[in-house]
């Protein structure tokens, strides 16, 4: 029973970590966007 409980406490929380690096890697993804449209439209081109 232990066994089976440790298992799935490190499952859980190894996809606690992942979800967590997704969320990270979409809001750079968001906000490489956003400088990118800045840039833009202040200096014509994307850097």
């Amino acid at each position: 029973m232990l066994r089976a409980f440790v298992i799935s406490a490190v499952v859980v929380g190894s996809l606690a970590v992942a979800a967590c690096n997704t969320v990270r890697g979409a809001a750079a993804d968001v906000n490489s966007v956003a400088n990118c449209t800045e840039n833009t439209i202040n200096t014509g081109r994307c850097k």
